[in-house]
């Protein structure tokens, strides 16, 4: 496991790091980043992954790839990109109080905007739910849901790239 834990983790490293710059960046531009951050995670999750599985093919594993080995690099990339960053941000809430409670208004605001199609949607009872859950949202809750916004998408990102990438004898 070592062998794919030393050709991943770099690329997991860096890109949750930069994905906890993007949230910083956005967070000084908007009041919200939490959207645009995971936008920005949806790009930056494929390049990770197909970076760390092209790497251990090309400089560990002499340009071969099974199935499994790109399974497990890209598993160790994704993990690793979703915990720092989901770290990253849920320490950047618990110091910013401002950031969060900006966060927690952009969300009840858009909330109010969209009462009336909700409501038409989905019923008063789910409207007041979520408004409820919105109001009792902590800085944890922001930081694993972008967490698990990275990693769910990462799995799906991994099969098709192991497939394309993979090389036996």
């Amino acid at each position: 496991m070592m062998k794919y834990f030393g050709s991943a983790y770099k690329f997991g490293s860096l890109g949750g790091l930069f994905c906890l710059v993007s949230f910083l960046f956005l967070a000084w531009l908007y009041g919200d980043p939490t959207n645009l951050n995971l936008v920005f995670g949806y790009i930056i999750v494929p390049i990770v992954i197909f970076l760390a599985i092209k790497y251990f093919k090309d400089y560990t594993n002499e340009g071969m790839l099974s199935f499994s080995e790109g399974m497990s690099v890209g598993f160790v990339a994704y993990m690793i990109l979703g915990i720092i960053s989901g770290l990253g941000i849920w320490l950047v809430l618990l110091i910013s109080d401002d950031l969060f409670q900006s966060i927690l208004s952009a969300k009840l605001q858009i909330l109010a905007e969209n009462k009336d199609m909700i409501i038409g949607q989905v019923g008063e009872k789910s409207f007041d739910t979520t408004k409820n859950s919105i109001n009792e949202m902590t800085a944890l809750d922001v930081a694993l849901n972008d967490s698990l916004w990275k990693i769910i998408p990462g799995l799906f990102f991994t099969i098709i790239i192991s497939i394309i990438l993979r090389k036996t004898q």
